[in-house]
């Protein structure tokens, strides 16, 4: 069926930019999460990401007026009746996404597609939580949303190839350039992508250089557009720590074991950018 309305489960980095793009895109868009105060400030980080795209004219000032009209915020997860298509892009704890998918299963209309936007949880376990495993996938958008094309579209073992295709169509009326990766730990962009993460990590601690000598030696040593501390704050050191527990317990190897400075971080509450401290220091929003 026609997809008019997307529900986004969870207002924070994430879910705020597949919302934005989706707005930006015509849809009409239903945003979820667990408190009013979250999805307040989901909202206004939406909209200042449409005033700076009027600011700088890729946008007008009547359009951005036109998507904010299209985004209803709900803390209640059964409104997502009136979805189209659901994608959960809640925090990336295994227990939690099932329950959201049970969730899911329940209220949005059967025959809908539930997508999850998980960077590195078994798509097959988390559908196997619903009762429709054939319209469950994976959409793993990259991180600023509204600024990367690529989403990697992972299907689990009993998605169909309808659900495929319908998911590689809408993926493609967001602006974004699907590529499908099989359901493996990490997928493909985790994958490769923690484990050097991982590795600064332990650079630094060892003491091999400082985070911004690090970063500056693989920006320009490696033409990579930011360093791999700087990335890590800008994921959250949380997620970085959740997807190497994930690849290190699926794949069984011991290369993905978590540096301990980075566990050590995520326990004082350093969990990067959205924190104000990771690996760098940040001024409060």
């Amino acid at each position: 069926m026609e997809v008019r309305t997307i529900g986004v489960v969870g207002a924070g980095q994430m879910g705020g930019g597949i919302a934005q793009v989706s707005l930006m895109s015509g849809f009409r868009v239903l945003l979820n999460d667990v408190s009013e105060a979250i999805l307040v400030r989901g909202r206004a980080n939406i909209e200042k990401g449409l005033d700076i795209l009027v600011r700088k004219e890729k946008i007008a000032a009547a359009d951005k007026e036109r998507m904010i009209g299209n985004l209803v915020t709900t803390a209640n997860i059964s409104d997502f009746a009136s979805c189209d298509f659901a994608v959960e892009a809640a925090t990336e704890r295994q227990e939690l996404k099932l329950a959201l998918f049970r969730k899911l299963d329940e209220v949005v209309p059967a025959g809908r597609i539930l997508a999850t936007n998980t960077s590195s949880i078994s798509i097959t376990g988390i559908a196997a939580a619903t009762g429709r495993p054939e319209k469950v996938i994976g959409m793993h958008f990259m991180n600023p949303v509204p600024l990367m094309k690529l989403i990697e579209v992972i299907r689990g073992l009993q998605t169909s190839q309808e659900t495929f295709d319908a998911t590689m169509d809408l993926s493609r009326r967001l602006g974004k350039e699907p590529v499908p990766a099989n359901d493996y730990p990490g997928f493909v962009a985790n994958r490769i992508l923690m484990p050097m993460i991982n590795e600064a990590v332990y650079a630094l601690m060892e003491g091999v250089g400082k985070p911004e000598d690090i970063d500056a030696i693989m920006r320009m040593g490696a033409n990579h557009p930011m360093g791999p501390l700087a990335l890590a704050d800008l994921i959250g050191l949380d997620t970085c720590l959740e997807v190497l527990k994930v690849l290190q317990e699926g794949l069984g190897d011991p290369k993905y074991r978590p540096c301990p400075l980075l566990k050590k971080h995520v326990e004082a509450g350093y969990l990067g950018k959205k924190s104000g401290r990771g690996f760098y220091t940040y001024p409060k929003a």
